[in-house]
């Protein structure tokens, strides 16, 4: 059974800048818990352009790859949108060019969650590097590029295994500006993540503050903005901050913070040549960690894989956690395990799809 409804608003600025932006945008989403109980499957399908017709499908048990991500001789750009807890990206199917679609500024667009699609970030699946699977690239918010991303990484894996058709337990290589990344997909539909190996040697995070610590910099003081910070300096492929407590408050309490007013003076801080990322991290036990963080590019955010891996490195490092924590974020948990034995460190967590879309070029 098909349920159609029809709304019709008066399309005056703004509405009509954010609606004619869009020819059309085909929703898919998975995991509705308020649904009633007595509602079968929890896959359905919502069709929607920009005149606001908008059907309902009966509820399937599939989700196969929309038509139109295959058309590609089209003058649209083709995406889905993906999310990895809270951290949301448009993901673009890249794999027949080595250069992105589409522009940073074009990216900037989409990423405007008022007249765009509303993203953290536009992520390309770009053909394999030096014997890899695939290479990932991202434009942030702003426009600018990074070296890699934790939850994009988990978001770009589920959309590869879908283009791909994969099922069950797979893994692939990547190629990012972070360099080799293995992620694996789980019986569960987690990915678990291969970061790699940190880096702490001060001058390649990189950062200006002085070494204390075997090359690295570990519970350093920082003056931002007159307030004394104690930091540690962590590069999982791009730079962190990762800080604990500060002179006169020995432990933090991240719900307190105004990040939105903190977070801009760190990442622009004169020690981070190329800007930082900066978590703010309350122990809750020494498996159990939560943060709030400040992504460079992009702001606040609901969660940083990367982030993440580096907050538990840190928290190591001080001598405040175990080697495997499950860190809590606004958008959901990530487990971070910093394994003694390859120095690596893994990641595991969710990575969800929202909608598929497709808008002009």
């Amino acid at each position: 059974m098909a349920i159609t409804a029809t709304i019709s608003v008066p399309l005056t600025s703004p509405t009509r800048r954010s609606l004619t932006s869009f020819s059309s945008v085909n929703f898919r989403q998975s995991n509705f818990p308020t649904l009633p109980p007595n509602f079968k499957s929890p896959n359905h399908s919502i069709a929607a352009s920009a005149s606001f017709s908008m059907s309902i499908d009966a509820p399937v048990k599939t989700a196969p790859l929309p038509f139109f991500l295959d058309r590609r001789d089209t003058p649209f750009l083709h995406f889905a949108k993906y999310h990895g807890l809270g951290n949301d990206f448009v993901l673009v199917d890249n794999r027949d060019s080595t250069e992105p679609k589409i522009s940073p500024e074009k990216a900037i667009h989409i990423c405007d969650r008022n007249f765009g699609v509303g993203a953290d970030g536009v992520i390309f699946v770009l053909p394999g590097t030096n014997g890899t699977d695939y290479t990932m690239r991202i434009f942030n918010s702003d426009g600018s590029e990074p070296e890699m991303c934790g939850n994009g990484i988990r978001c770009f894996t589920k959309f590869v295994s879908q283009l791909e058709n994969l099922h069950g337990t797979h893994s692939f290589t990547i190629h990012t500006g972070a360099g080799l990344i293995v992620p694996e997909v789980l019986e569960d539909g987690n990915v678990r993540v291969d970061m790699g190996e940190p880096i702490l040697k001060a001058s390649d995070v990189p950062t200006k503050l002085p070494a204390n610590k075997d090359h690295a910099v570990v519970k350093s003081e920082l003056d931002v903005d007159g307030t004394i910070w104690n930091v540690t300096c962590v590069s999982m492929g791009n730079p962190h901050c990762v800080t604990f407590s500060g002179k006169g408050f020995e432990n933090l309490f991240v719900d307190e913070l105004k990040l939105a007013e903190i977070g801009p003076k760190f990442e622009h801080h004169e020690v981070f040549p190329a800007r930082t990322n900066t978590e703010f991290v309350q122990v809750l036990s020494d498996s159990h960690l939560k943060m709030r963080v400040w992504e460079r590019g992009a702001g606040a955010t609901l969660a940083c894989g990367t982030g993440a891996c580096a907050t538990v490195i840190a928290a190591v490092l001080e001598g405040r956690a175990q080697r495997n924590c499950t860190v809590e974020l606004p958008g959901g948990p990530l487990q971070i395990e910093w394994r003694e034995e390859d120095n690596h460190v893994y990641m595991t967590g969710s990575a969800d799809l929202v909608f598929y879309g497709s808008l002009p070029l």
